[in-house]
């Protein structure tokens, strides 16, 4: 073969002249004749195997030639055929390259035949695959939703491709590479598989799991490649240019360079990759179609693949993080989380891995505080997975922990949710003891500091010791050289003839040897080395026979240096007492176990000190968290709900108050949050963990009761929806639990007052489900808890009504023949004895039961009226009986030591008939309840009984169908016993209003007593009598028109001047209810309602806006000028007043233009100088006002209505504030034209700087991203703004004589007629200011309103002193009359309601 062929560049570069030896296709067949040629190019693969490609590579080409015009079943089989010339070759190849006779002419011809049929295999692949493609776009589902049909050859591509790359992979396996010479591949044959792999990759479903096996085999394909055939570098510019322009590649390149990395042990791609993305700049990232969440996503998915072989390039990466791509930043950070978790962990690292990991750690932490909050989530998510891995060292718990706390603040609501998950991660995998709070915390850490103190003090007084032997190996040197010099032959004369140290003559005055042998000792170790040789060798000649110095009867350098040593540090030849004698020898075995207890008591003081700070953090995070169980946005509620779950698992202390706050969120109306406190409640208490059923009920019973123990009535309100749920669902612990919640309430299982009473009201919420576990039961609960002892425990003899209430129909809310007991059953029997007795003692809980009694005796008697009536005959039969005891005392000499005793008896008297009024107005509310539900309700189910039996009876057969017809019309338009209900309405109001307080009505004879009481506070000064008389008078008012009218001067006396704030809290939440029942009554004197907001003590303050709001909200009172009062609130020192003002304006923002209708006259009223506000309070609350417009329509009106009030303000403090309200408002360029035409309104104002400062920031703000053109209208106005303050409006000409001016020219000299100055005329602060353009355009000043002062009268209570009793009641000049009457809905409505 004297030809080589040479992969093109081009497919048409074949049929061109080509050089020396290089092949060139010589035939072109045409479409016509392809198919004979195929047969021939078919039957000469079977008989001369893949060579045949050699001759029949023209037909092969002309299919490439012709693709767009050949028939696909041309192509397909043209495919088939390279496939089979591919596989055969990986076949064949294998033995013919390690045979010895293989020549270089069939080397030639299978390098030929191999680099021909990839090729056209490769060419034949991309033309199929861009063919594919093409037909997916036109078999699109259309607008009707219909998909086209496609080819039918095209649909089997998917499989014909997996076969393309398998014959590929396993031609490339083989090592074909010597077949070139030097085992150099050319670039072209690389370039020419690579190119198909990438085509075959920019498949919009390369990503979709079907097709995973041809993504896998392009993945090991270009594994090959980058391997043995030097693709690396083509490769990592490939990657980079393909995930610019194709994002969902990202995760199917994370997966390539994963493998190529380890399976084809290609590390240095990973490190190509991720240079190429750290090369590119922060700009070019910044731009659109840069690729940057390609970029991002791939890096996240390949650090969660290959951590270990991001970290030699995570240099490269970090620079991003300083980049502007907020997306680059949370892929480098996520990188770090999965290096961190998964490989710079542990214990074990070196020094260089755990400076990284807390340089990663470091930058992290920065990055939670990053200016974009998607990068804060995501941060906060990493950590979480830190912390879940329990990766996170135990050094930076506290701080990571208090940032997560401070991210609770956070602005986004996915930082918030990261938030609360990561705080959730940390209390379920902390390594403290968070069961305990930072209280108990405290005491413990006390004690052992103090004695880390003292361990410290002692360490400190103790001199270091050291081993004697290691201090004579320090001084031996020294010692010798004194030695030598003491023992050299020409010192001796000179040491006869020196005088001796005094220390040594004092030490031959000893004669005991040992005393010599400690003083020598003494001496070493003071460093006088000198003394301690002389006095050795005196010891020598003196006590020559000791055996301390046995050793220098032969005196040399080494014997003296030897008993030195020996006297120094001991000999072990010596007994105990010899060795007693001996120079102390100093040990380090007690200084080490001190140091190691140190030591150890250190380490516990830092890990109780990490717990504390562990546990107040958690305080903190659960406080704030509380909190987000009532904010608007669903998911933080979740999220919070679930952080509540988690706590209360792990016995975090307090954690039971996030899960009682949560339990009024099962009335929300968002189904998702309902739900999730449900199942939240279901997990934690309704699924008991035992291993038995009775164990299992018994802890679910105690998990209740802890937390009903202390619980609101609100709350017990709320649990009986979850309880309720639980008794109706049929569960196997049911029957068990009822029998275990029995046996608590009874005593036969041991237990708390406490846990009683929350067992027996947990019968009432089964019994809300199943009447008869309550019903069969009631002469127990009769004897347990209403018997003898019902005067001891009102408590519980309370919940007991309360359980027993929740069988009748009211509770139930069960339709048909009511359910009722006869008068002569023990309960009421029981009942009216203790009420009766009750009120006789000073029990504080005695009002309750006896409230909850009467509404029992009226839900389930029958005849209440009746019953209650010898209720109260007995009660004040036994209150008189006490006052004719008390009477007959008082008759008898009473001696001084008995006057105490008196007065107590009085007192007792007092608080008797504070009871017995209490009684009083609890049965007419009831009596009046009675009435307008129960009897009204059974006289209309008669009635409707009896017209349905007439209907019956009357109705031919043939017409019962169109009767019914007619009847659902009828009740459809509201028709059907219009008149009837009418009449029964009118009936009821008939008995209120003339047989309820009737002579021969008991009722009646006390309404006197009370009206006495309630107008008379100086003479019955006991607090209880007259805040049970002012209570029970606002029930009786409930009865009829005519009793609220004659007494509704008197209770907004006692509203405005009760100097007991229980008493005006009273008098509020009473009134509110007459407001709703009476609104034609009660609407004059709404201003004295509002007036309470403004109440010195804060309760009732609360009450005022708790009240106001539900009148307002109802529409039961009109919204007026008054709620300004309200918004005064905004800002009251309470937080819990503050934020019941706040839940006001939101809800009143929902209703339309609310808000904005009201607020001109809010600004007018809150800026009026009699009230004296601050300016930061007047800002403050006008923010929050103002946060509600956020329609531009509405901006524009306020601007205009804002404005034109600058003409009436008389103040400069009424000046600014109108000029501050402009400013926060949400300013649009509509609104700013409007600014613009008003200007004669304000702008003889500017020289104000309170005006001038807030008109500016209108400026500024409005210049912020504005066009080019508008921003011109604002600089001009900014202009306009300064020239007039600076100079004044008299000196600055308007734009319009500007204009004027230009288009005279100045040819004729007129003068111009001055504009009237529109600047005040200066006088004193305060006084009111005249503007001089009212003289010339009266008709935008507003005219002020003339108010007559009208002088309060004095009204003074009646006291002790004085005999008179004058009625501390309003004049009747005082009472308002009836202005705007509000009409109330028919009866018939609200029965259809």
């Amino acid at each position: 073969m004297s030809w080589d062929f040479l992969v093109p560049v081009c497919v048409g570069d074949l049929v061109k002249t080509g050089g020396i030896n290089q092949y060139v296709v010589q035939d072109v067949v045409s479409p016509k004749q392809l198919p004979s040629h195929l047969h021939r190019f078919k039957a000469a693969l079977r008989s001369q195997g893949p060579l045949c490609i050699l001759e029949h590579f023209d037909t092969a080409y002309s299919v490439l030639q012709h693709a767009n015009s050949v028939d696909l079943s041309v192509k397909e089989d043209t495919l088939d055929l390279l496939v089979q010339v591919v596989s055969s070759l990986s076949s064949s190849l294998p033995s013919l390259l390690i045979s010895v006779s293989f020549s270089a002419a069939e080397r030639k011809e299978n390098l030929n035949a191999v680099k021909m049929s990839v090729f056209l295999l490769c060419k034949i692949t991309e033309c199929l695959e861009s063919d594919s493609y093409r037909q997916s776009f036109i078999a699109a589902p259309g607008k009707g939703g219909k998909k086209a049909k496609t080819g039918d050859g095209l649909q089997q591509w998917d499989s014909e491709r997996e076969r393309v790359l398998q014959a590929l992979v396993q031609l490339l396996q083989v090592d074909i590479r010597s077949l070139w010479n030097l085992s150099l591949v050319e670039e072209e044959f690389t370039c020419c598989v690579t190119c198909c792999c990438y085509k075959l990759l920019e498949n919009p479903t390369i990503s979709h799991v079907k097709s995973k096996p041809t993504r896998e085999n392009i993945i090991h394909l270009l594994g090959l490649l980058i391997k043995k055939y030097n693709h690396l570098l083509g490769a990592s510019v490939k990657v980079i240019q393909l995930l610019q322009h194709f994002e969902q590649l990202s995760s199917v390149f994370a997966q390539a360079v994963s493998v190529w990395s380890t399976e084809y042990g290609v590390r240095a791609i990973v490190g190509e990759v991720i240079r190429e993305i750290g090369q590119k700049s922060s700009e070019e990232l910044a731009r659109e179609g840069s690729g940057v969440k390609a970029f991002a996503s791939f890096l996240s998915e390949l650090g969660a693949l290959v951590p270990e072989l991001m970290i030699p390039n995570i240099s490269v990466l970090i620079t991003h993080l300083e980049g502007e791509s907020h997306t680059m930043r949370v892929a480098v950070c996520e990188v770090l989380g999965d290096i961190l978790v998964r490989v710079l962990c542990g214990d074990g690292l070196e020094e260089s891995s755990r400076a990284d990991r807390d340089r990663f750690f470091d930058i992290l932490q920065e990055h939670l505080h990053d200016t974009h909050s998607h990068v804060r989530a995501r941060v906060l998510q990493v950590y979480a997975r830190i912390v879940n891995s329990k990766a996170l060292p135990l050094c930076r718990y506290s701080e990571v922990m208090g940032l997560a706390v401070g991210r609770l603040m956070d602005k986004s609501i996915n930082a918030v949710k990261s938030a609360i998950q990561l705080l959730a991660a940390f209390i379920a995998h902390n390594p403290y003891s968070c069961k305990l709070s930072s209280a108990d915390l405290k005491k413990p850490l006390e004690k052992e500091m103090a004695k880390l103190r003292e361990m410290k003090e002692k360490l400190r007084g103790s001199a270091p010791v050291i081993k004697a032997s290691e201090l004579w190996a320090a001084m031996e040197p020294e010692v010798r050289i004194t030695v030598d010099t003491e023992l050299e032959p020409s010192n001796d004369s000179e040491n006869e003839q020196k005088e001796e140290d005094p220390d040594v003559e004092e030490a031959n005055e000893m004669e005991d040897d040992r005393a010599t042998g400690v003083k020598i000792a003494q001496y070493l170790r003071v460093n006088k080395y000198r003394n301690a040789v002389r006095l050795c060798i005196k010891a020598r000649s003196r006590f020559a026979e000791s055996e301390m110095f046995a050793a220098l009867s032969d005196l040399t350098s080494e014997t003296l240096m030897d008993t030195l040593a020996c006297l120094f540090i001991g000999s072990d030849r010596d007994t105990p007492e010899h060795s007693q004698h001996l120079p102390p020898t100093p040990q380090k075995g007690d200084k080490e176990a001190d140091d190691a207890e140190f030591k150890k008591q250190e380490m516990l003081v830092q890990y109780l000190r990490d717990t504390e700070t562990f546990a107040l953090q958690v305080e903190r995070a659960i406080s704030v968290i509380n909190s987000m169980l009532y904010w608007k946005t669903t998911s933080v509620v979740q999220e919070a709900v679930q952080f509540c779950v988690t706590v209360c698992e792990f016995g975090v202390a307090n954690s039971l108050s996030g899960v009682r706050k949560m339990l009024p969120l099962v009335w929300s109306t968002d189904s998702a949050i309902k739900d999730a406190v449900i199942q939240a409640y279901r997990r934690l208490y309704l699924n008991p963990k035992g291993d038995t059923v009775r164990v299992k009920a018994q802890t679910l019973v105690d998990s209740l009761s802890e937390l009903m123990a202390d619980a609101s009535l609100g709350t017990i309100q709320c649990l009986e929806e979850i309880v309720q749920e639980f008794f109706g669902s049929g569960n196997s612990l049911e029957s068990t639990v009822v029998q275990v919640l029995w046996g608590r309430f009874t005593g036969k299982t041991e237990s708390s007052p406490l846990y009683r009473r929350a067992a027996v009201l947990l019968l009432g919420m089964a019994a809300r489900a199943e009447r008869e576990v309550v019903l069969s039961n009631l002469d127990t609960l009769c004897a347990v808890a209403l018997g003898e002892k019902v005067t001891e425990d009102f408590l519980m003899a309370r919940d007991t009504v309360i359980t027993i209430c929740s069988i009748t129909d009211h509770v139930r809310q069960s339709k048909g023949t009511p359910f009722r007991l006869p008068q002569e059953h023990v309960l009421f029997t029981r009942l009216t004895q203790a009420i009766a007795e009750g009120a006789m003692m000073e029990d504080l809980h005695w009002q309750s039961f006896m409230e909850q009694a009467v509404r029992l005796t009226y839900f389930l008697a029958e005849s209440p009226d009746q019953l209650c009536s010898r209720l109260i005959q007995r009660t004040a039969r036994l209150l008189l009986d006490q006052i004719r005891e008390g009477s007959e005392l008082n008759s008898k000499d009473v001696t001084p030591t008995q006057e105490g005793e008196q007065e107590a008896g009085e007192q007792v008297n007092c608080v008797c008939l504070a009871q017995l009024l209490a009684l009083c107005g609890c049965v007419a509310f009831w009596q009046v309840s009675h009435l307008e539900r129960s009897v009204s309700g059974e006289l209309r189910r008669r009635r409707l009984e009896t017209e349905e039996r007439q209907e019956k009876e009357k109705a031919p057969p043939g017409k019962a169908k169109l009767t019914a017809n007619e009847s659902a019309m009828e009740e459809e338009l509201g028709l059907v016993g219009a008149s009837a209900d009418d009449t029964e309405a009118e009936l009821i109001r008939k008995i209120c209003e003339t047989e309820l307080l009737a002579e021969e009505n008991l009722l009646s004879a006390f309404l006197p007593l009370l009206v006495k009481v309630s107008s008379s506070p100086g003479r019955y000064c006991h607090p209880q009598l007259i805040t049970a008389a002012c209570l029970a008078l606002s029930q009786y008012m409930m009865i009829s028109p005519s009793v609220c009218e004659a007494n509704a001067r008197l209770m907004f006396t006692v509203l405005e001047r009760s100097a007991l704030p229980v008493v005006r809290a009273n008098a509020i939440i009473a009134l509110g209810d007459l407001t709703v029942r009476f609104p034609n009554i009660l609407e004059p004197w709404t201003q004295n309602l509002y007036a309470r907001l403004s109440d010195e003590v804060p309760s009732v303050r609360q009450t005022a806006v708790t009240v106001l709001t539900q009148l307002v909200l109802k529409d039961v009172l009109k919204v007026k000028g008054q709620v300004s009062e309200v918004a005064v609130l905004l800002i009251d020192p309470e937080p819990h007043i503050s934020s019941l003002a706040l839940n006001f304006f939101n809800e009143l923002a929902s209703k339309d233009n609310a808000i904005y209708n009201l607020l001109p006259d809010i600004i007018s009223r809150l800026s009026d100088p009699e009230r004296a506000m601050s300016s930061d309070d007047f800002n403050t609350i006008m923010k929050q006002l103002f946060s509600y417009i956020t329609k531009e329509r509405q901006t524009e009106s306020l601007v205009e209505k804002l404005c034109q009030r600058f003409r009436t303000a008389r103040t400069e403090r009424q000046w600014c504030d109108l000029a501050v309200s402009l400013s926060l408002l949400s300013m649009c360029e509509r609104g700013f034209k409007r600014l613009q035409e008003c200007w004669e309104c304000y702008s003889d104002k500017l020289t104000e700087p309170g005006v001038y400062q807030p008109l500016l920031a209108i400026a500024a703000k409005l210049r912020r991203g504005a066009k080019i053109q508008f921003k011109s209208q604002v600089d001009d106005f900014e202009k306009r703004l300064t020239a007039v303050h600076t100079r004044g409006l008299e000196n600055v000409e308007s734009p319009e004589m500007e204009e004027e001016n230009q288009k005279e020219g100045g040819a004729t000299n007129k003068t111009v007629t001055p504009r009237p100055a529109r600047g005040r005329a200066k006088s004193k602060r305060g006084q009111s200011k005249s503007s001089v353009s009212s003289q010339y355009d009266d008709s935008f000043v507003t005219p002020q309103r003339t108010r007559k002062s009208k002088k309060k009268p004095v009204i003074t209570f009646s006291s002790d002193e004085e005999e008179s009793e004058e009625d501390a009641v309003l004049d009747e000049s005082e009472t308002p009359k009836v202005t705007t009457p509000i009409g109330r809905t028919s009866r018939r409505a609200r029965l259809r309601n």
